[in-house]
């Protein structure tokens, strides 16, 4: 297998290495049908690879190399639930969570049913009222502790999702620095508020620092009796759950074959079923489900998961580009690039290989983002005129949920000739004849052509969803991780794993003892000064 997928690789970096393998502009001159060719719907998306340099040559290529790497054997592997998060010897069963699928993990659709059932009854007693605080008053905010996967997906599906008049105020509590809890602290009637803590071990560092905050306050505004009925928890450490004050009934549990950035689906969603209602929040894992289903039945060849990563594998590995752009061109999507960029870069940054080895080429790119149009006012110069081209993701929502149908065209118009700018540019010709029809002066046609003149052949791919409803919008976050999931296989590499995030946390816990105490133990040159400056600022 290794010298087949070494073959593969070969062939496909032979192709990028050739003449003109960069250009688009040439693809759709002589292909007049390229994007119906280059288009495939599923799991009620449609994605459009048509304005990338994957031609016909490249892509059977590319499907060449999926087979090679054994995609198909992977992702089938995954969804039977066998260990293929190879270095914490554990499955990846995220799919299990959706609902059943054929062949997917059975023990595991047991458990991740049995926790939505209580899920499910948790949340409508809340709603009924029939759970209340500690001054017998309902509950109309919750406040959802947690920070990296614990709190990006949730978040970002909150904010696309909740709206005015849905069954509760979601609010979210990630970041350690207490600027954070004094911004939410003016939206929060303790009396009102349900406080969920989000860990799956309950000893990540920042979110109990944070529930540990909260708790006093709870206490202070409802009494240390009355606090507990304030609180639940989304963990496995029932022992640590208990010491904290949190009941065994209030627990929600997720098994470890749930990864932090795949486990909105879990318990770790309690806060978006609270807020948005049992219905919608199930709708979500619905949307996710059918895109499932696509990724798991469709062929390679119209497969969105695995087309989308063959471009991204052309994009870094062919054309050695490093950096990729995520623009949604709907507000209510705002944090997911944040998102994207937790779910792909922890998930793919990795320097080794499944077998220990360094990898022999690159891995996971930069990701970045900003909804459109913000993004066309800030980054998009870069993209347009920069040295290096920037891969884009386009994502487009066809029918809005407001009746202010001027800006939605305004925004869709954008978004459509942002990607098409990107593709054809514009030449000296074409903006010597623009300025010269603006009377401008032949010296000045001089000196600006040189800045207006825009390459074009800058790739990207286009989204387009139908609304960006609780379906629409699972099937898009399913879209991307199995996305992931692919180019784990076709790099050879576990996209299950973070031992990049332990290190730091690891190294900080002794640094927060020394500016507890104020005496500065063995460090660096740098850090041992910084640490030194930072207690003369502040005193000590």
């Amino acid at each position: 297998m290794a010298a087949a997928v070494s073959a593969a690789w070969a062939k496909v970096e032979a192709l990028a290495a050739s003449p003109g393998a960069a250009a688009i502009r040439p693809l759709f001159a002589a292909d007049p049908d390229r994007f119906a060719r280059f288009h495939h719907k599923g799991g009620g998306l449609l994605l459009d690879i048509s304005k990338t340099s994957v031609s016909d040559t490249v892509l059977a290529a590319l499907l060449d190399l999926a087979r090679a790497a054994d995609v198909a054997g992977s992702r089938d592997a995954m969804a039977r639930g066998e260990a293929v998060n190879s270095t914490e010897r554990r499955a990846a069963l995220h799919i299990a969570l959706r609902g059943d699928l054929p062949g997917a993990g059975g023990e595991a659709h047991r458990e991740a049913a049995e926790v939505l059932a209580r899920m499910e009854a948790f949340t409508t007693a809340i709603h009924r009222g029939e759970i209340r605080g500690a001054t017998n008053q309902r509950f109309d905010t919750v406040l959802n502790i947690g920070i990296g996967g614990s709190d990006l997906g949730p978040v970002m599906v909150g904010r696309a999702l909740w709206r005015a008049g849905d069954p509760m105020r979601p609010i979210h509590l990630g970041n350690v620095d207490g600027h954070g809890w004094e911004t939410v602290l003016p939206q929060l009637d303790a009396r009102r508020t349900l406080v969920l803590v989000a860990s799956k071990t309950f000893t990540t560092q920042e979110t109990m620092a944070n529930a540990h905050l909260v708790k006093r306050w709870m206490e202070a505004s409802v009494g240390p009796n009355g606090a507990a009925s304030h609180f639940a928890a989304l963990s496995t450490n029932l022992k640590a759950t208990a010491e904290f004050g949190i009941g065994e009934d209030r627990v929600f549990p997720f098994r470890d074959w749930v990864g932090g950035r795949f486990s909105l689906w879990s318990a770790i969603g309690l806060s978006l079923a609270l807020s948005l209602g049992w219905d919608r929040f199930a709708a979500l894992l619905a949307g996710a489900r059918a895109m499932d289903r696509h990724f798991l039945d469709a062929p390679l060849e119209s497969n969105l998961p695995v087309l989308l990563a063959l471009v991204e594998a052309w994009h870094v590995n062919g054309l050695d580009l490093h950096r990729r752009a995520v623009l949604p061109y709907d507000e209510r999507l705002r944090r997911l690039p944040a998102h994207l960029q937790q779910l792909e870069m922890e998930s793919l940054g990795k320097g080794v290989t499944v077998d220990g080895a360094p990898v022999p080429r690159a891995t996971g790119p930069v990701v970045f983002g900003e909804p459109g149009t913000n993004a066309q006012h800030s980054f998009m110069q870069l993209v347009h005129q920069g040295p290096r081209h920037v891969p884009v993701d386009f994502i487009l929502v066809a029918c809005p949920d407001h009746t202010h149908a001027d800006n939605h065209n305004i925004l869709l118009a954008n978004g459509l000739a942002q990607a098409e700018a990107l593709l054809m540019g514009r030449d000296a010709d074409a903006v010597r004849a623009e300025m010269e029809a603006a009377g401008v002066a032949e010296a000045e046609i001089t000196r600006l052509l040189p800045h207006r003149v825009f390459g074009g052949d800058r790739p990207s791919n286009t989204i387009l969803m139908p609304r960006m409803d609780e379906a629409a919008l699972g099937a898009l976050i399913a879209l991307y991780e199995h996305k992931v999931f692919v180019l784990g296989a076709l790099w050879g590499i576990n996209p299950f794993d973070q031992w990049g995030v332990e290190l730091g946390k690891v190294m900080a816990t002794p640094i927060v003892r020394e500016l507890e105490t104020g005496e500065v133990g063995a460090h660096d040159a740098s850090t041992a000064g910084l640490l030194t400056e930072l207690l003369r600022l502040r005193g000590g």
